[in-house]
C-alpha cells in the first residue's frame, strides 16, 4: 500500500510514486537518512522533506540521489 504525505503543493499520484521509490532505493542500500545525509553534505531534515514529498526534486538532485543509490534515472520516473 503507498502512503505518502504530500504536503499542499505535490498532490500527483505519480510525485507519490516517485517518492515511494526514493524511499525503496535507499531502503535497498541499507542507508538510514542521516548517512544519506552525510554523503550528500546535506542536513537529515533535506532527506526527511525529499521522502514525505515536502520538498520537490529537480532533475540535478534526482541524479545525485540515483548515483547515490546505484540505480538508473530511469529506475525514478518510469
Amino acid at each position: 500500500m503507498l502512503v505518502v504525505y504530500m504536503g499542499k503543493t505535490i498532490r500527483s499520484k505519480e510525485y507519490a510514486v516517485f517518492i515511494e521509490r526514493m524511499k525503496k532505493a535507499r531502503e535497498e542500500t541499507g542507508l538510514r537518512q542521516i548517512d544519506v545525509a552525510k554523503k550528500m553534505k546535506r542536513p537529515q531534515s533535506y532527506i526527511s522533506r525529499v521522502e514525505s514529498g515536502e520538498y520537490r526534486l529537480d532533475i540535478l538532485e534526482v541524479k545525485k540521489f540515483a548515483q547515490l543509490y546505484n540505480k538508473d534515472i530511469n529506475y525514478f520516473i518510469k
